[in-house]
């Protein structure tokens, strides 16, 4: 497969999953902040803040206010990240690879498409029509999934997609723990609170974890959270998770291209092997924050080799002196 094909199809599955997510949190978020006191910036900055955006929010608007948060992260064309510019880039690496997908997927993608531009068009939603269109996104991207799961055959491309999908999971969730955590103890006189609770299990659900959770812990408690979103090895949207299936399509990837033990499944296994050993109360003691930190710096790292040893073209032209 040509390396332009591969990062064209890993880049596709990326951008939808970051498109997902921003709709769960968005929906989470929103439906948080109809039960907590009125306070927008306390409520709506850490959003923007996990999606590593602050600095063009601030460029882009002067206050920090429910709708402009929300039209930024859904619908600002400026903003990269923002849910239509991932699904119209999505949209447009389908059509790059239109021969290595099915019609059902290009489909899906396609009607995701339409969706999001119609929602941008619109010029004013309701509360309940903005939690419509962000559950919609959500039920758009898994229909996407799984056409993609049960129409394309398990070659290269069906691996470099599921690498992509599975590495910017693992990011998802490792910037919301880490932006939630920060925010929910910054303020030790409300732990254990009722305010405190529904955080926590808002947090849950942003990320689908809340039934799986209640079902292997039962009582909320931010430390045992934080081992189901990190270290858990059956929940598939925990990082361990990410990184187990990230580093099973990279070992087939490895064989299939003949590049066996290169330097992106040396650093996914050290990475995969660094949270296998770890245990949720010496990352608690050293810093949660610093340790969510390396794992988002490790896996720019495994992304920036994917790209060099998979994707990068060689020059085969001799150095000019």
């Amino acid at each position: 497969m040509l390396g332009r094909v591969a990062n064209t199809l890993h880049w596709m599955n990326r951008y939808l999953e970051r498109a997902e997510n921003y709709a769960r949190f968005l929906d989470v978020n929103f439906n948080l902040s109809l039960e907590l006191p009125p306070n927008e910036i306390q409520q709506w900055q850490p959003l923007v803040v996990i999606t590593g955006d602050w600095d063009l929010y601030q460029k882009l608007n002067t206050v920090v206010e429910k709708n402009k948060v929300i039209y930024f992260l859904a619908f600002e064309e400026k903003n990269p990240n923002s849910i239509f510019s991932c699904i119209f880039r999505a949209r447009e690496n389908a059509r790059a690879v239109r021969t290595e997908i099915t019609k059902e997927v290009w489909e899906q993608i396609n009607a995701l498409y339409f969706l999001v531009k119609e929602g941008q068009e619109k010029e004013n939603y309701d509360d309940e029509n903005i939690r419509d269109f962000f559950n919609d996104i959500k039920k758009g991207c898994q229909l996407v999934y799984g056409m993609y799961n049960s129409t394309i055959s398990r070659n290269e491309g069906y691996n470099f997609g599921r690498l992509g999908q599975v590495l910017e999971r693992a990011d998802k969730t490792s910037r919301v723990l880490d932006a939630k955590y920060h925010f929910l103890l910054s303020s030790p006189k409300s732990v254990g609170s009722s305010i405190d609770l529904i955080q926590w299990a808002a947090l849950l659900k942003s990320v689908s974890a809340y039934d799986m959770y209640r079902k292997k812990y039962g009582k909320l408690s931010p430390s045992s959270i934080a081992e189901f979103l990190i270290l858990d090895r059956e929940f598939p949207r925990s990082i361990l998770a990410c990184l187990l299936s990230a580093e099973h399509s990279l070992i087939k990837l490895a064989v299939s291209t003949d590049k066996a033990e290169n330097k992106a499944q040396t650093k996914l296994a050290a990475l995969r092997s660094q949270l296998e050993e770890s245990d949720i109360n010496e990352i608690i003691t050293k810093g949660m924050h610093e340790y969510l930190h390396e794992i988002q710096h490790n896996l720019n790292d495994i992304s920036s080799a994917i790209f060099t040893v998979f994707f990068a073209v060689e020059s085969n032209f001799p150095e000019v002196n």
